[in-house]
């Protein structure tokens, strides 16, 4: 007696929430962001599976990289008979300077706690460039501590872009808020920024440290905790990270309602928002703020502010003829910021 055939499993063009709430990276390194959300399969979900997840997919990078170096990558004797196409564990762990137990465990992908000093040394010795560490770190959840500190290369073609959105003023900002570029009309309503030295170049700077902004914002007291909140939850992707510590830092010692904001230990998406601005010379201006991230930049985002009125959409006809303000200087140029 035959068994009757399974009916095959449902389909949805939408993935299902718990493949949806995974993290990017371990959606695609799992194989789920297509494949397993149509065909109902059940990748973990729970915040202990997913832990497991990206411990196993950790150790699976690790070991397919450690099969690629080859013992005169590092300087070794090759040796006569190696079963392995690569460097052996022993060999990793040594040169790493940490247990071959240990190691072994995180090949393995067991329930053991790895430090990003354990990651800098394993990236040395299996000669990982700049794409394959930041993605040994990403699927670690760890911030790299030796980041690079240069900013992220724009296109001219993203200025270009910047410029044809003109007259709305537009930004692009980078990971820890830093003004990167802009367009003339984002110049006319905030002032020129670009006078000021490399560590006030901030959003963040800007808001509590040009007096301008009190009286640009109409609602400079929400505007002003909201952005803090913004910060902090940026912040917590990147733990660690001497940049945002140093930006916290400089922010903390610099303004007292900073500070005090800050201890709120308030948090806040990076949404949509809608402003009102009251410019000295364009006047009222009621503006929706909207965020585009670059696919390839992290974390560095485009900055738009569109009208949503015809007397905002007139006043950014005035930004573009009128010279930019120019913003006091500080008194003292922190360097430290520029090197974050």
């Amino acid at each position: 007696m035959s068994t009757p055939a399974s009916a095959p499993p449902t389909t949805s063009a939408t993935p299902p929430s718990h493949v949806q709430q995974l993290p990017r990276v371990v959606r695609a390194h799992a194989g789920v962001d297509l494949d397993d959300a149509l065909t109902g399969a059940s990748p973990p979900h729970s915040a202990r599976e997913i832990t497991a997840e990206r411990r196993r997919l950790l150790g699976e990078f690790i070991r397919s990289r450690r099969e690629r170096t080859t013992p005169e990558m590092v300087g070794m004797e090759p040796g006569l008979r190696r079963r392995t196409p690569g460097l052996r564990r022993e060999e990793v762990a040594l040169l790493s300077g940490i247990g071959i137990t240990w190691y072994t465990w995180l090949e393995q992908g067991r329930s053991i706690n790895v430090s990003a000093q354990v990651l800098q040394s394993v990236a040395r010795v299996l000669r990982l460039d700049a794409t394959e560490r930041a993605h040994l770190f990403a699927l670690a959840d760890l911030p790299d501590p030796e980041q690079p500190a240069a900013l992220p290369e724009l296109s001219a073609g993203l200025q270009a872009m910047l410029d044809q959105l003109a007259p709305m003023p537009a930004a692009v900002f980078g990971p820890r808020w830093e003004i990167l570029a802009s367009n003339r009309a984002y110049l006319g309503l905030f002032g020129d920024y670009t006078t000021l030295p490399p560590v006030c170049r901030n959003i963040v700077w800007m808001c509590f440290m040009d007096p301008a902004w009190r009286s640009l914002l109409t609602d400079w007291p929400r505007f002003a905790r909201r952005i803090v909140a913004k910060m902090r939850t940026a912040m917590a992707e990147y733990v660690g990270d001497p940049g945002w510590t140093a930006l916290a830092e400089l922010m903390r010692e610099g303004s007292a309602e900073f500070r005090d904001l800050w201890a709120r230990h308030e948090v806040a998406p990076m949404d949509t928002c809608y402003k009102r601005y009251q410019h000295p010379q364009a006047g009222p201006l009621n503006v929706e703020a909207n965020h585009l991230w670059l696919s390839d930049q992290r974390n560095v985002r485009l900055t738009v502010q569109t009208p949503r009125d015809e007397q905002t959409r007139r006043g950014f006809e005035l930004l573009m003829t009128m010279p930019p303000r120019q913003i006091p200087q500080p008194p003292q140029a922190r360097a430290r910021l520029s090197a974050g």
